[in-house]
């Protein structure tokens, strides 16, 4: 059963760095990225989606296909999660223009900034995804994390009828064991973590959903009390999930690498220096992380 929408695409959409982001994992179990476009798939609400988006100059036109046998009418739920998640994978729940203004007359971001326009923050395309995959990173380097995130998606999601893997909801991965993850060369504390997370998100005990009576200031304090869950996991996961603005990733190595190659200096500021040099750009520290993360990938001058 499909579902037809289309969201519009601002001016000077950076349309590659979105490609990247979905291009990560090379193996492409649940996302596709080609000339045509981008496909994702996910479990929302127990059903496969997959969602496929192709651009135009000024629009993305997307097109949710779900399996739902039985049914004769895509359920109005249902596709009110998808046009989230397709907001959230292209990148467009944080105005980058904001920021751009902010940090014009910045000493130390106020060129970078400048000279990368548009950047945005690319999302997961659900709080649950970005979550387990920031316990999924913790301490590990970066094609290790993928090739987990893989084993992850293959053990506790599901296929599409059209082949294509659908990232699993926390009822999915809560039916794992340990074991089923430790055997696949996840530590005992990750899978632990994980496993730990998704039960407490399926029971209803962890709710992510923001609201009046569950800001996002509870829901972090909530994530720091599951144990294997720090303030890295948690901001990484706001960002990733919810696109809050204002995530501080002191603990991250590579922003920490970022601010040493703009300070110009033989080594990384440690983690209480980072906070306090990141705490300038509040309330819009996730997009400073973001621009700090894209300086990595520019050669560096001289």
């Amino acid at each position: 059963m499909k579902q037809r929408f289309t969201l519009a695409l601002p001016e000077g959409y950076r349309l590659q760095d979105v490609m990247s982001f979905h291009r990560r994992d090379a193996e492409s179990v649940a996302e596709e990225v080609s000339e045509q476009g981008l496909r994702k798939g996910m479990l929302l609400d127990g059903a496969a989606v997959v969602l496929d988006v192709r651009f135009g100059r000024h629009e993305a036109v997307c097109e949710a296909n779900a399996d739902l046998p039985g049914l004769r009418k895509f359920p109005a739920a249902l596709a009110a999660q998808v046009r989230e998640a397709a907001v959230n994978i292209l990148g467009l729940r944080i105005d980058p223009a904001e920021f751009s203004a902010f940090a014009r007359d910045d000493a130390l971001l106020g060129k970078l900034v400048a000279s990368q326009p548009g950047l945005r923050i690319v999302q997961s395309a659900t709080v649950f995804e970005a979550l387990t995959w920031a316990i999924i990173g913790q301490q590990i380097n970066l094609p290790f994390a993928i090739s987990l995130r893989r084993t992850f998606i293959l053990q506790a999601g599901r296929q599409h009828s059209s082949g294509l893997w659908c990232y699993p909801e926390a009822q999915d991965a809560a039916s794992l064991t340990a074991e089923d993850l430790t055997s696949r060369k996840f530590s005992t504390a990750k899978a632990e973590t994980l496993l730990r997370f998704a039960k407490l998100v399926a029971s209803g005990e962890l709710d992510l959903a923001p609201s009046a009576g569950n800001p996002i200031e509870a829901i972090s304090a909530n994530l720091l009390a599951v144990k294997g869950i720090g303030p890295w996991t948690v901001n990484y996961g706001l960002l990733r999930g919810y696109g809050y603005a204002d995530c501080s990733l002191h603990g991250d190595v590579a922003i920490r690498a970022a601010l040493q190659r703009l300070l110009g200096e033989e080594s990384k500021p440690d983690m209480a220096r980072t906070e306090r040099l990141l705490q300038q750009y509040q309330p819009h520290r996730t997009m400073a992380a973001a621009h700090l993360w894209a300086s990595l990938a520019v050669p560096k001058e001289g």
